[in-house]
């Protein structure tokens, strides 16, 4: 049987400590790329004010996936298996229109052209719609169910500190 050699110690001690000065220089870690979205939803609130929901995602994701993970309404009366196709860009039953950020959006695919030929230009199917690259920054701010709006309702462009603020009490 051999014999176990016992544990060495180790001693550890500080050569020297930072200087004020240098950590003071440091940079705060940079907050990762996302795209701010805002969701108009197509019902007034009692007081008759838009539902806006604020939402954040990172880049290149399809806007179809981030309003169903983020539980923002898509399909209304279209939601029930069978009225809609899940995504492949054939029913036309998740139109948004895009209010602003249409330069982070992508081109419309030949299916939105198809679909939405009738319809206005800022209208995109947000199953076929990408938002963004993986280092995009910037607002989107989307009108849910279109087709179904009954009102019509104006924005004002907030400070990027006005949004954020925004965002967080949602």
């Amino acid at each position: 049987m051999q014999s176990v050699p016992a544990p060495t110690k180790l001693k550890i001690s500080a050569i020297s400590t930072a200087s004020e000065s240098s950590t003071s220089g440091a940079k705060e870690p940079e907050e990762p790329p996302c795209v701010h979205l805002a969701f108009v939803h197509s019902v007034l609130l009692p007081d008759g004010t838009p539902d806006v929901h604020f939402r954040n995602a990172p880049g290149a994701q399809k806007l179809r996936d981030i309003m169903l993970d983020t539980n923002i309404e898509l399909y209304g009366p279209y939601s029930r298996a069978l009225l809609n196709c899940g995504g492949g860009g054939t029913c036309a039953t998740c139109m948004v229109e895009v209010i602003e950020g249409k330069e982070l959006l992508s081109p419309r695919t030949d299916n939105e052209k198809e679909k939405l030929k009738k319809k206005p230009k800022n209208w995109r199917l947000a199953c076929q719609t990408t938002v963004g690259d993986p280092d995009s920054r910037g607002l989107v701010v989307i009108q849910q169910l279109p087709e179904w709006k009954a009102h019509e309702w104006n924005y004002e462009k907030l400070l990027p500190s006005e949004m954020l603020s925004e965002i967080q009490s949602d």
